[in-house]
């Protein structure tokens, strides 16, 4: 599936906007809300008039420690215009949702792109994992490979220490006699 160009540009735009939090691929409400051209306020007005079509698995929000964890700039105070709590991430099927809930023309034509950014990240994720899986048997494989090169090594090592002479031959000729037997006594006086 070939995208045009300006489809190219809005997913390279979108893509670093998906999060991991809590082990789910999420966006944050003000950054969907940029996305779909809708203040923040709006965007989270509507989804509290449609409270029922957003579920624990569809939006939920930020713990304190979890924004100050993924907020790279420090937020303002209350009184400077900053956040009054922390703000609500969207997993895939909530961006869908709220692209619905907001029925506006953009957010309808750029809910397309965000679940194409979602989807995209799912599959550099599965390509990792392949990656990942495919690297562990290479490196299973070296390892038997290293124990079969110790073991041609050791034998080339073997083949190439000379072997013992023979015992050498004593030169000339010998008589085997049996051993006489001597026996020693106590000498009488």
């Amino acid at each position: 599936m070939k995208l045009r160009k300006k489809s190219r540009e809005a997913l390279a735009r979108i893509e670093p906007l998906i999060l991991t939090v809590r082990g789910q691929k999420v966006i944050l409400d003000n950054d969907l809300a940029r996305v779909y051209g809708v203040t923040t306020s709006r965007l989270n007005e509507q989804v509290k008039r449609n409270i029922e079509r957003f579920p624990e698995d569809f939006a939920f929000q930020l713990t304190t420690d979890e924004h100050k964890l993924i907020s790279q700039n420090a937020t303002s105070s209350v009184s400077h215009g900053g956040r009054r709590k922390p703000p609500t991430v969207f997993t895939e099927h909530g961006a869908i949702m709220a692209a619905n809930v907001l029925r506006t023309k953009r957010a309808v034509q750029m809910s397309v792109f965000v679940v194409r950014a979602f989807v995209r990240i799912r599959e550099v994720m599965t390509e990792r994992r392949d990656l990942a899986e495919k690297l562990a048997e290479l490196e299973r494989r070296v390892g038997q490979h290293d124990e079969h090169i110790q073991a041609i090594i050791k034998a080339i090592r073997e083949l190439m220490t000379p072997p013992e002479p023979p015992p050498k031959r004593r030169i000339g000729f010998g008589v085997e006699e049996p051993k006489a037997k001597y026996r020693a006594g106590k000498k009488s006086v």
